[in-house]
């Protein structure tokens, strides 16, 4: 899975082939097809080695270390996805290859959907720690925004466009805002 996602992060998704891939991981290509059956397999598992990957790197935290507030978590689980680190750009840019190829690729928009609302479900349940008494829907809606900044800005990060510590402040910023407008609501 881990050639998987480099092979993607480096050529896109359909770029992505299976001899490369197999060469990448040090394997046959029959096995590889014995694995994942065919392409749409390979892009399914690499979708969820990605966010799995995403989960430990957003969310581990060493078991001496501080506990973090409500805001202190919100943030981490957002600004980990922006940060300097060889696997990260990795997977962020496998994840936008990915994303941008679902548009050519109906079979990979489902487990897309199913990831991203994940994602949003876990970043709306950190809203409402710090703001119980907004709705649901409030909820869902600021963490949608939240987390297509997110990925909006780590394209534009990995890309060159954007300075990594820009970014990191405009999500900030964000946090600050969602957070102000579900306090109105």
């Amino acid at each position: 899975m881990e050639a998987a996602a480099r092979v993607i992060a480096r050529r896109g998704v359909r770029g992505l082939r299976v001899e490369e891939l197999a060469a990448e991981a040090g394997v046959s290509t029959a096995l590889i097809y014995y694995h994942f059956k065919d392409r749409a397999g390979i892009l399914r598992r690499t979708l969820e080695f990605i966010n799995d990957r995403a989960a430990g790197y957003t969310t581990d935290r060493a078991p001496d270390a501080p506990a973090l507030g409500p805001r202190q978590e919100l943030e981490q689980a957002l600004l980990l996805e922006l940060q300097d680190d060889a696997e990260v750009r990795e997977n962020s840019t496998a994840w936008g290859e990915l994303r941008a190829s679902a548009i050519f690729e109906p079979d990979l928009r489902e487990d897309l959907a199913r990831a991203t609302l994940i994602w949003v479900q876990e970043i709306a349940e950190l809203l409402g720690r710090m703001r119980p008494l907004a709705t649901a829907a409030g909820l869902t809606v600021a963490a949608e925004r939240l987390t297509g900044l997110v990925e909006g800005l780590s394209m534009r990060w990995l890309s060159g466009v954007l300075p990594l510590e820009h970014a990191r402040a405009l999500v900030r910023d964000a946090v600050d805002a969602e957070l102000a407008r579900l306090e109105r609501r």
